[in-house]
């Protein structure tokens, strides 16, 4: 007989809890240039374990074709880089990275992401863990989304920004909402992974066995 899923908190319900505390300014590196994205590679090689998102300028036509992802986010602990994906060098080193497997990436609905890199950058993200997939597995049968997620395990409400969400991610100036919006979603995946593998280690070890056996010996020290 199939356990019952279990609940996921409402927008509604949501809105009722205390805010979760966001990544500011001072800990987020905006990366445009490939000196930008050799600094940021110096930071992010010593973690195996990174938040991982995206954003690509919205469409708004049925039979439109995004040509994103115009940013990809990355985030350790205690920092994000925003990456804008804008010059062909940027986007050949960004590649490498995300198609070495011993790095893990860990986000939300990244099915449509990894598609949109592929065509992007040339390479399939190798490394990528779905965290819906952890939540399914735990019992939980709809979508849950970084709000979702930050509900459940932090009892905490974490606020996205529809205005941010829908706005031009193919501008070469990025909004400071954007960057704030940007680096949070992947800072807080990150989060979120951090707190399932300390939860339940073997299944989260489990479902992202394929990626590479490595990671699991030294995982990043994101912290709630």
């Amino acid at each position: 007989m199939n356990k019952p899923a279990l609940p996921v908190p409402d927008n509604d319900a949501i809105a009722l809890l205390p805010a979760y505390p966001r990544l500011e300014l001072n800990a987020i590196t905006r990366v445009a240039t490939v000196a930008q994205a050799a600094d940021a590679w110096g930071a992010l090689r010593q973690h195996k374990v990174w938040g991982f998102d995206t954003e690509s300028r919205p469409t708004f036509h049925k039979d439109q074709v995004s040509d994103g992802p115009h940013v990809l986010q990355l985030a350790t602990a205690d920092h994000a880089w925003v990456i804008q994906l804008h010059d062909p060098a940027v986007r050949q080193t960004v590649a490498a990275w995300l198609a070495d497997p011993t790095y893990l990436k860990a986000g939300f609905g990244l099915g449509d992401d990894t598609k949109r890199l592929l065509r992007k950058l040339g390479v399939a993200p190798l490394g990528v863990l779905e965290l819906n997939a952890v939540f399914r597995a735990l019992g939980y049968r709809r979508e849950m989304g970084v709000k979702g997620a930050v509900a459940v395990l932090f009892g905490q409400r974490f606020a996205k920004s529809k205005k941010a969400a829908t706005s031009n991610w193919s501008v070469a100036n990025l909004s400071e909402s954007q960057v704030l919006y940007a680096a949070n979603d992947a800072w807080a995946a990150g989060n979120v992974y951090a707190a399932l593998h300390a939860a339940h280690p073997a299944l989260v070890e489990r479902l992202s066995a394929p990626v590479s056996s490595t990671h699991r010996h030294v995982v990043s020290g994101h912290q709630a």
